[in-house]
């Protein structure tokens, strides 16, 4: 949370767009915003809707897909990677302050679980260290979106350097 993930999504896939390379950006906290009749929890619901936007895409020839979504665990890195049917992936962690992330938190959520959310930042940044999943690291602070974006697909190989 604050590491500017939806932020990084968007800039990457306007950097892509203009390089004429097929692709969509998916925020996938978005496919499961909801508060749903039972007490479950909505990634079930998250990861059907994600298959089914998947489908979507892919019936118009789209192959490749970046995704925005903090990974807790391995079985959900797993489960991601089964729902898109995907080929071949590649993980980055997008990182910052621990200080950053919680204003960028602060700043976005002005609602009742404000202060929720802006202690989670710290919970979540000690998961994702433990958990260890990603391919490579790019830093989100003090720096240009578009320069943490082209980092980022230059690292996962998806264009050529600067």
């Amino acid at each position: 949370m604050g590491a500017g993930k939806t932020s990084v999504l968007a800039e990457a896939s306007d950097i892509l767009a203009l390089r004429r390379i097929v692709h969509a950006a998916i925020d996938l906290d978005a496919l499961g915003l909801a508060h749903l009749p039972s007490a479950a929890s909505t990634d079930g619901v998250m990861y059907r809707n994600l298959q089914s936007v998947c489908q979507n895409y892919a019936a118009q020839g789209v192959t490749r897909l970046l995704l925005a979504r903090a990974m807790e665990g391995r079985a959900e890195l797993e489960l991601c990677r089964n729902t898109v049917s995907a080929k071949s992936t590649t993980t980055c962690r997008l990182t910052a302050s621990l200080g950053e992330m919680q204003q960028r938190v602060k700043m976005r959520e002005t609602g009742v679980l404000q202060q929720q959310f802006v202690d989670r930042v710290a919970i979540l940044d000690d998961i994702l260290d433990r958990a260890r999943l990603e391919d490579f690291v790019v830093i989100n602070e003090g720096r240009s979106i578009d320069d943490v974006a082209q980092e980022m697909l230059i690292k996962a190989g998806w264009i050529s350097g600067w």
